[in-house]
């Protein structure tokens, strides 16, 4: 049980919490971001490829 009061009352417990939640919110962003860019790069080669056989016929 102290060992529980002990880390309520522990400020770097508190800034560790803070960093792991930033960290995350970080983490999510760029997963967001990677995704919409894998999108538009696989829209644009879509694009490449039927301007291309259009363009062979």
């Amino acid at each position: 049980m102290n060992k529980i009061s002990g880390l309520m009352r522990s400020t770097r417990a508190a800034t560790a919490i803070e960093y792991g939640l930033i960290l995350a919110m970080i983490f999510l962003a760029a997963m967001v971001a990677i995704g919409d860019v894998g999108t538009q790069t696989g829209a644009m080669w879509t694009h490449v490829s039927s301007t291309s056989t259009e363009a062979m016929k």
